[in-house]
């Protein structure tokens, strides 16, 4: 596969946002780390309708797994899109994204 300056932009901002995860990942561990030393350990309180309500981790997982279905739908929609509307590009344009395509 061969690079572009939009390929290379994407990487960079790809690596970019693993950095500054990492990097906020180990500051909210230290952070975490350092009340707990803090906090004397609490008694679990029994809350009305607790049990009712999602673990965080699955609040994360449900909102990731809709949030796929929208992106894979929007992604659908502009390919036919593109697909429609092809018959209006100039033949150069076809020809061009036709090799691109088969380089694939």
């Amino acid at each position: 596969m061969t690079s572009t300056p939009t390929k290379e932009l994407e990487e960079g901002f790809l690596s970019t946002t693993r950095k500054s995860q990492e990097i906020l990942l180990e500051a909210l561990q230290t952070w975490v780390d350092t009340i707990q030393a803090f906090i004397p350990k609490v008694p679990s309180m029994r809350i009305p309708f607790a049990d009712r309500l999602p673990k965080p981790e699955d609040v994360v997982a449900n909102y990731y797994e809709f949030a796929a279905q929208v992106l894979a739908s929007q992604r659908k929609f502009a390919e036919e899109i593109v697909k429609t509307t092809a018959p209006l590009l100039p033949r150069e344009t076809k020809a061009h994204e036709a090799k691109a395509h088969a380089a694939k």
